[in-house]
Order: C-alpha cells, then structure tokens, then sequence
C-alpha cells in the first residue's frame, strides 16, 4: 500500500536519502525545505512511480507548520508517516554560546519537532493510523563538548518521543525515535583527515555510516506496528 510521507529536511543529506528510499517503494513522498526544492533534487525521483511533492515552510515557526500539514491533506486527503529530520547546529562552548545561538537549534530541532507533530497528530487519529519518526542523535544520548544546544533538542526529542507514543498507542500510531552516529553527509565532508581518523578510531565497525542505513530503518519502523516508544541507535556499535 502507498502511504503519504511528510519528511522534513529532505532537501539533501539524510533527510533527502530517507525521501528517495520511501519514494522507491512506491510510497507517496513529501519532501520539505525552508526555501524552493532544487530541480536536481526532484530529478533524483526520476523514475519512481509517485512523483513527489514538496511543502516549503519553515518547521520552527507554528503556524508555517500548521499550513504545510493542510497542505498535504488538502492534496492527498491524509498523511500516514511523519519523519521529523530537519535540524541546525550552531556549536560553540557553553562559556561563548549565545542565547541566541542556543535558543535557535532548541527552536527548530526540538520544537520543530513538536509543531508538526501537534498538527499532524489529529490527521492520524481520524485515520486510526500513523508512522512518527523523529531523527535524533546520538550527541542526544551521550552529549558532547561544544554542543550543549544541539546535545539538549535531541535529548529533548527523545523524551518527546516516549511520552507522545504513550499518548497516540490506542490509536494504532506508532512514536519512534532514531538516533544516528556518524553517518557520512556533507557536514562530515568538510572534515579533515585527522578528525575522520580520530573518529574512526572509536566505531567498532571502522567505517561511517552511510544515509542510506538512516533510510532502511525508518522503513523498518513503518513496516513494523509493534514498536513504539524505542530509540533505535545505527552509529556502527560507537555507543554499546
């Protein structure tokens, strides 16, 4: 069956490589950026059968939320998998941070998060079904030096997560979260060889991940309607 899909952050990265995964199995996928979806981005679903569609707006903000939910349900008459990947960092030590900077990344990672689950939320529980994936981190559940902000939107998220499975479970609506390592985007690109070697060095299976991984596990969460309330960790064995 083909199910609506809302993923947010999808215009490159692991937001774009879980959007064409859906998209290849023939799901009806939604893709989401602050600003206009790149036309070579919409040419990478060449050949799936659903072309996708796209919702700009900002998550942070909502009421923008809100009009990209309706959106979606005014075109397609429902929404069944909501996967909240959209996210910033602004890193710096907790001596430099600024409000600013700290109030930003806790504003579109966490409650970025909770705007569109607040308006997709009475979408599912008409439909008596749904699929929330939230994309935290692993930095969420073991922190890091220079990245209390990010650090505390993905915990938060986590929590989050937890407590809105056990409100929406009777409704056949399953809330999970997964939480990824280091997986090979363009951020991690721009690293030099030495951070990649040093970070190397602490993943059991001596290599990043890829995307892709990312992807195969939100289909796993939609596929299986007996989880619900878990954080599934793919980061190569980096957090035994």
């Amino acid at each position: 069956m083909s199910l609506v899909c809302l993923v947010s952050g999808s215009s490159r990265g692991i937001g774009l490589a879980i959007a064409k995964h859906l998209a290849d199995l023939g799901h009806q996928v939604v893709l989401n950026s602050r600003s206009d979806i790149a036309p070579e981005v919409l040419a990478e679903f060449e050949g799936c059968a659903l072309a996708p569609a796209t919702v700009t707006g900002d998550i942070s903000n909502f009421e923008q939320a809100q009009e990209m939910i309706a959106q979606i349900v005014q075109n397609f008459g429902r929404l069944d998998v909501l996967v909240n990947n959209a996210g910033i960092t602004r890193d710096g030590l907790l001596m430099r941070m600024t409000e600013a900077d700290f109030n930003a990344v806790v504003q579109t990672n966490l409650n970025g998060c909770f705007n569109l689950c607040r308006h997709a939320t009475p979408v599912m529980l008409k439909q008596r079904f749904g699929r929330i994936i939230n994309i935290t981190s692993i930095v969420g559940i073991t922190g890091n030096a220079g990245q209390a902000n990010y650090a505390a939107s993905k915990a938060g998220m986590i929590g989050f997560t937890k407590s809105v499975a056990k409100e929406l479970a009777g409704r056949q609506i399953t809330v999970n979260a997964i939480a990824p390592g280091f997986i090979e985007t363009d951020m991690t690109d721009q690293l030099s060889d030495r951070v990649k070697d040093t970070m190397l060095a602490t993943i059991p299976l001596k290599r990043f991940g890829q995307p892709k991984d990312i992807a195969k596990c939100v289909e796993f969460l939609i596929q299986n309607d007996y989880i619900t309330g878990q954080v599934i960790e793919v980061n190569g064995g980096l957090n035994m």
